[in-house]
């Protein structure tokens, strides 16, 4: 069989490289071992925000008396986990229909790179066929990264998969980790009546954000009831007993013992880069990613790598941009588009975390910012001050902007609050587009909306606040 064009893996970097490799006039085949869609479809991105919804919804129920409603009720944690299967499901079906329409062949089976222009598959049944193509994209993600002294046994010390499809809610649960994972699955437990306690190795929760906004989720998850150990390490897990006993390291050096009826480990993910043939065909990697050019190309030619398996940061959105710019790549090599790809600014991608309150940001944090020498503005516009976040009553978290005193440039911008998720794009756009605070002044924002924050904060930065 040949192609001109095979993507391993079927995530959300490999369908949209195989999906614009096909719009550009490639014949196209994506090789997948499970379902298509990948971790993010049907493990991550989409079925924790459908969680995460329900979790939602309980806790509206549970306030109801504060909207002036009289409504309570349980949740059904099987139905809840079902509905967020069905979800992924039909998300995965999605893909299907569009590999369909883009005249994609789909490969059901386990990829490796036999050689440059040659894809071994081997199928479920065992059997073995070559795929030959002038190009290959190696798009096979990544997986829950274990801990030497956290090993997940899949019942009592799990990773996200499993958190996804527990057949009983358990009764407390410790999570170690805090990052975008960890606190997601704090927010969900938590609010569906899990004792939820985060252990965290780092100075704070969430500690690739600014430290402003770290302080203001571990405030927030407090008052919800989450216990948080920052400066602390889980030294080693005893699951002979009835449910599990963790050994935690504190920052002073003594040892404390938290029980619970299972552990979620919640240290990051690593990259899925063995036994697909990278060292045969001397395809570099360094430091467990494959090495890339700023096309996506790795060390041989003709063999890209995209998402998850590649240096830039593991997140579904870099993915999808990353192996768009690969087939574009590919198609200007063969003369099939008229310009090279417009190449990723990764510290111009935004990152968002769905608890609640939810997080997202862009650019340089403030310690980051000072770090790299600038001389700053901050600006921050706290929600309490904004009428849609009180009549909404979630009035929890703030907009923070950093621009660049001198020249004016826009260096970053962090959220926590209701929705923010949904309003970094502009500041995203802004950044691209070399926007200074002033034309972000002058253009007229929606009131009352939650993203005339970001203008309000820009305002804070330049001492023109009106609503603070």
């Amino acid at each position: 069989m040949a192609y001109d064009v095979v993507v391993i893996g079927s995530g959300p970097g490999g369908y949209p490289a195989a999906i614009r490799a096909s719009q550009l006039g490639f014949k196209v085949a994506i090789i997948e071992k499970e379902n298509l869609g990948g971790i993010c479809l049907n493990w991550g991105c989409i079925p924790t925000k459908a969680l995460l919804k329900s979790a939602q919804v309980y806790e509206y129920i549970k306030h109801s008396k504060d909207y002036g409603i009289n409504a309570s009720g349980t949740h059904d944690f099987g139905a809840v986990v079902q509905r967020s299967r069905g979800v992924a499901d039909k998300m995965s079906k999605g893909v299907q229909f569009l590999m369909k329409k883009n005249k994609i062949d789909i490969i059901a089976g386990y990829a490796k790179v036999k050689a440059k222009g040659q894809t071994e598959v081997t199928a479920p049944d065992g059997t073995k066929q070559i795929i030959e193509s002038k190009y290959i994209v190696i798009a096979t993600g990544g997986r829950s990264r274990e801990l030497p002294n956290l090993k997940q046994d899949g019942t009592k010390v799990i990773g996200y998969r499993e958190a996804m499809t527990l057949a009983t809610q358990p009764k407390s649960m410790i999570i170690v980790g805090s990052g975008a994972i960890g606190v997601e699955f704090a927010y969900v437990y938590n609010s569906m009546g899990t004792k939820v306690t985060i252990v965290e190795f780092m100075p704070r929760i969430v500690p690739v954000e600014d430290e402003d906004i770290s302080k203001e989720l571990e405030k927030q998850f407090k008052k919800q009831g989450v216990d948080i150990m920052t400066n602390a390490s889980v030294e080693s897990v005893d699951t002979t007993g009835a449910g599990v006993k963790a050994l935690v390291k504190k920052q002073d050096g003594t040892t404390i013992t938290l029980e619970a009826d299972i552990v979620l480990s919640a240290v990051g993910v690593v990259a899925n880069i063995e036994n697909i043939g990278l060292e045969e065909n001397g395809i570099k990697t360094e430091k467990g990613k494959i090495i890339v050019d700023k096309y996506q190309q790795t060390s041989v030619a003709g063999i890209y790598a995209i998402g998850d398996c590649s240096p830039g940061q593991a997140l579904a959105h870099v993915a999808s941009k990353e192996g768009i710019n690969a087939a574009e790549h590919m198609a200007y090599l063969e003369k099939k588009h008229q310009h090279l790809p417009d190449t990723l600014d990764y510290n111009n991608i935004p990152g968002c975390t769905y608890c609640l309150p939810e997080i997202s940001s862009v650019g340089y944090t403030e310690k980051a910012a000072k770090e790299a020498g600038y001389e700053i503005k901050v600006g921050k516009f706290p929600f309490i001050a904004s009428g849609k976040a009180v009549a909404g009553g979630h009035t929890e978290g703030f907009v923070k902007v950093i621009f660049d005193a001198k020249y004016g440039e826009f260096l970053g911008c962090h959220m926590i609050g209701a929705g923010v998720t949904d309003m970094i794009a502009e500041a995203v756009v802004a950044r691209k587009l070399e926007t200074t605070a002033h034309e972000i002044l002058n253009a007229v924002h929606p009131h009352p909306t939650m993203s005339e924050g970001l203008k309000e904060a820009v305002a804070a930065a330049y001492g023109e606040a009106i609503d603070i």
